[in-house]
């Protein structure tokens, strides 16, 4: 399959009519000839599985009256572009539909595609419309209700439709319901409407057909994988491992690691927010197979954090450095203290940020640790059909329509998966929920910054912001005592020389402000004063005074070193008191000048203000998301 990740173009997949499943190479097992078709990029195509699977069929059902007989059909989902979910339904080598979560009716929806249309066209029994008098070209053309000649069904407005006119047919939206139909001015909009094409329809098709139709391509797939890791740990002295965090994708790496070692040892992150089936399962699948598990756990990280934080984002994971990264370099360095070179099933389409991963990565917060990534070029259905094809044991939540495993309230999730947490886990669900609420009833926030899951960003993208304005919502926060910054003078020249900036900095105060002098020993030498609460930091670019009260006063010679001194000071406030005591900074420091317990200490005849330390810490990294 032909992939690549750029939104709203096209990609080519692969059939085949006699086996009645995706081909994922160049052929076919069975050795007849393959038909391609066009999905939208960048085609990290998935079968439908379990109650996903049955999602599909009950949207036709509901819809058309019928599932298009596609019970014993093979079934894949392509994730496409959307505000929420948004899946192309591909079944017969053709996008048949698409589903959609409707985040605010808290229900999913189907759009009906041109294929779909010539599928159900002899097997619905409603949500059809026969219409006549028009000509020309008539695709996105409203139809007026004179025209129809039959209603099959009844149906609401804004429902899909099958339309049929003469020898074509093609899916449509009502813009009235079914009763409004004939009297109405616009009665429907045709999306699409063609001949009939002889759609070839497949046979039944199941898992051992997949396996079957791509055996070959899967253990090619497998052995580049494998060869691409034993050349990389052929001379190397530190101990392999594999990251098993319970999802399909470190499944995958694990066996390709499988077929290099047969015993390797395994990482496993409890956050504190797995949901408990992954912890079962992963202890299971360890006890099964006699392998051995290296444990890390966050406990109550999470709980403990997020009344200084809020809550996380989709671009502020504070989380993932609080309740995993912390936890697993603490544990290597515990178990593998000179390092080890980790495999990871981390895949370019699961997410644009990755789309550029290479074979080796390095975390800048994990500095103990070397990441190879074997299966970084798979598609989903590559990874699916590899798992099948060794046996592999799943996670069970796959089968409840969970697309992506980890955290149960992950901000990267989507709303639809949020909501099916509701149904599988209702009282995980409630205890998120309820925070969330309360956090958003303190701040004056409306509650569809729950209802419609707009806290899953800090800083809104387009699309969340335009749905924001359609429905004149605000977002900004009029209480509360989450940190702000305001600035009283921005870098400007000061009449004694040189460049000065002043601002008033409020964080809550979690420890005494000695412990700001502390962090600011990692960017200078400090004098402290405690009855006054002054610390002032000098350093060659220039120099900067914090006081108790949240002032910041910094004074340099050139503009430039005014400003980064100026945030490097700021950022040591924050540290010091929003410090996770994570631990590491101290990991990451060369000289050993950091020691953790309640927050972070320096040592200032060790530490030499390079700012190593500065780049691993959660808190800076995300500086401008806090303030």
């Amino acid at each position: 399959m032909v992939s690549n990740y750029v939104a709203n173009s096209k990609t080519t997949a692969r059939w085949c009519d006699r086996c009645g499943t995706l081909v994922l190479g160049n052929a076919c097992g069975c050795g007849s000839e393959i038909r391609s078709f066009q999905i939208n990029s960048p085609g990290d195509v998935r079968p439908a599985m379990g109650k996903g699977r049955d999602l599909v069929l009950a949207l036709l059902k509901e819809n058309f009256g019928t599932d298009g007989g596609l019970s014993d059909k093979a079934i894949f989902l392509n994730k496409i572009p959307g505000a929420d979910r948004s899946d192309e339904v591909i079944a017969h080598g053709e996008v048949i539909a698409v589903i959609r979560f409707e985040v605010e009716l808290n229900r999913f929806s189907l759009e009906l595609r041109q294929a779909g249309a010539e599928l159900l066209k002899d097997m619905a029994t409603t949500n059809v419309v026969v219409f006549g008098n028009m000509s020309g070209h008539l695709k996105g053309k409203s139809v007026p209700g004179a025209n129809i000649r039959e209603i099959k069904g009844d149906f609401e407005e804004g429902a899909p439709l099958l339309l049929i006119k003469g020898g074509k047919v093609g899916p449509g939206t009502a813009y009235v319901s079914s009763k409004e139909m004939r009297d109405a001015e616009k009665a429907f909009r045709i999306k699409d409407l063609n001949s009939l094409t002889n759609m070839p329809l497949s046979p039944d098709s199941d898992r051992k057909r997949f396996i079957s139709a791509n055996l070959a391509h899967l253990r090619s797939i497998e052995s580049n994988a494998a060869s691409d890791i034993r050349s990389f740990i052929k001379d190397k002295k530190q101990p392999v491992t594999s990251s098993f965090s319970g999802g399909k994708d470190s499944l995958a790496a694990l066996g390709v690691l499988m077929k290099v070692k047969k015993d390797p040892e395994l990482l496993f992150v409890d956050t504190g927010l797995e949901f408990p089936e992954t912890v079962a399962y992963v202890d299971d699948f360890v006890k099964k197979h006699r392998l051995r598990l290296h444990r890390a756990e966050a406990g109550d990280a999470f709980w403990k954090n997020v009344g200084a934080f809020g809550p996380p984002a989709k671009d502020f994971r504070w989380c993932c450095k609080v309740c995993k990264l912390g936890p697993i370099t603490d544990m290597i360095a515990k178990d593998f203290p000179k390092g080890t070179i980790t495999i990871e099933g981390n895949r370019m389409l699961e997410s644009f940020s990755r789309s550029k991963i290479g074979f080796v990565s390095k975390n800048p917060f994990v500095p103990n640790q070397t990441n190879l990534n074997p299966i970084r070029t798979w598609t989903s259905a590559e990874v699916w059909g590899y798992i099948w094809m060794r046996g592999l044991e799943y996670n069970p939540m796959y089968d409840r329509d969970f697309e992506r495993i980890g955290c149960y309230l992950c901000a990267s999730c989507l709303s639809s998966e949020w909501r099916n947490v509701e149904k599988t886990h209702p009282k995980l669900y409630k205890r998120w929920e309820d925070h969330l609420l309360h956090y958003a009833k303190e701040r004056s926030l409306p509650k569809e910054y729950v209802d419609m899951g707009f806290w899953r960003w800090k800083v809104m993208p387009p699309k969340m912001v335009r749905i924001a304005e359609e429905r004149n919502l605000h977002f900004q926060p009029s209480t509360g005592a989450g940190p702000s910054m305001k600035v009283l003078k921005g870098a400007s020249s000061c009449a004694a020389g040189g460049f000065s900036m002043e601002a008033v900095v409020t964080v809550p105060r979690s420890r005494d402000f000695s412990s700001v002098a502390e962090a600011l020993r990692t960017v200078g030498e400090v004098k402290y004063s405690d009855d006054f609460e002054i610390a002032l930091v000098k350093t060659k670019a220039g120099t900067a005074k914090l006081f108790g009260g949240g002032q910041v006063s910094v004074t340099s010679k050139r503009k430039e070193d005014a400003e980064s001194l100026f945030e490097r000071s700021v950022k040591s406030l924050l540290r010091a008191q929003m410090c996770t005591s994570c631990g590491i900074c101290a990991k990451k420091c060369a000289r050993r000048a950091i020691k953790i317990k309640d927050g972070f200490h320096v040592d200032p005849n060790k530490c030499n203000s390079c700012g190593r330390c500065e780049s691993s810490c959660m808190v800076s990294h995300y500086y401008d998301k806090i303030i």
